[in-house]
């Protein structure tokens, strides 16, 4: 029988008093140190997600249930995403790099290195649909061999980068973190959001034509937790993994509910034939749940 658990929502504002879905959220796996990473196979349909201390990205099947490895080793990854052609970026925390997986299965390093330096350990990424890859380092792959490998860093600071798509440079494009985290655009990708999980904050930037960010206001304070992975509905509300929760905010950052977990809550996606599907990456478990909210649109589509 399938592990469930009662659905727990929040309300904290009427506007996302509409929101609803099953009443039970579906454990589909119990069994990692750190889950993290979600990522959704659209053409596949299943999902792919990280298991940091074990080194392991495992694989669930949509259509059967069945859960099984898809990589081990696997450079301790932490986030992943989808490009728009549908190849899985990761981030490799313990290999200092960020690599895309090609259909035939080889790896191409993406980034792993900003004007000679080793990064520190990359994160979370997010492509922008002009094929511009955008990742988080901050040094959590570096500080002890739980989850990568214990090195001294190379670079001053904890930064958000972007790789170019033609040219492959990797530039530094906010230096004003302490430990940036998750990542995601807004619907026009004309802002960016970042979690800081160390100050315990979101923040929102503006984003010109030729990528570049200006701005940077806090854009929601997460007292309750710290702030990890982010991902965006198709109403522009901002979905973050904070502490035991999932929490919703509004495009102007006001909190305005929470999904309870039993577990402490580090990346979430929306996936399924109608992206209506929350999948949350949660310490031991993966968990999910069918929703009456969309994902946003990905890139590719």
């Amino acid at each position: 029988m399938m592990d469930t658990i009662p659905t727990r929502f929040e309300v904290l504002d009427e506007r996302f008093a509409g929101v609803a879905g099953d009443d039970v959220v579906e454990r589909l796996h119990f069994g990692t140190r750190w889950a993290e990473g979600p990522v959704y196979f659209p053409a596949g349909r299943f999902l792919v997600w990280s298991d940091i201390p074990n080194d392991r990205m495992l694989r669930w099947d949509e259509l059967t249930g069945a859960v099984g490895p898809f990589r081990q080793p696997a450079g301790y990854v932490n986030g992943n995403t989808l490009d728009g052609q549908g190849r899985l970026v990761s981030c490799e925390q313990g290999n200092r790099r960020v690599t895309r997986t090609e259909h035939d299965g080889s790896v191409t390093v993406i980034a792993d290195r900003w004007r000679g330096r080793r990064l520190n350990s990359p994160n979370d990424a997010v492509v922008r649909s002009d094929g511009s890859v955008w990742f988080t380092d901050p040094s959590y792959g570096i500080t002890s061999d739980y989850e990568g490998v214990r090195a001294e860093p190379e670079i001053d600071g904890c930064h958000v980068y972007r790789a170019d798509p033609v040219t492959g440079r990797v530039e530094i494009v906010a230096d004003d973190f302490e430990r940036p985290n998750g990542l995601a655009f807004s619907l026009d990708e004309s802002r960016l959001y970042v979690a800081d999980t160390r100050r315990r904050h979101l923040r929102v930037f503006d984003v010109d034509a030729g990528g570049k960010l200006s701005g940077g206001a806090v854009l929601a304070e997460t007292e309750d937790g710290k702030p990890d992975g982010l991902r965006l509905d198709d109403a522009g509300r901002i979905w973050a993994a904070v502490g035991q929760a999932v929490h919703c905010h509004a495009p102007d950052g006001t909190l305005i509910g929470r999904l309870h977990l039993p577990d402490h809550v580090a990346n979430l996606v929306f996936g399924g034939p109608k992206r209506n599907r929350l999948f949350i990456a949660a310490s031991t478990s993966l968990y999910s749940l069918m929703l009456n909210v969309t994902g946003a649109r990905p890139v590719w589509a």
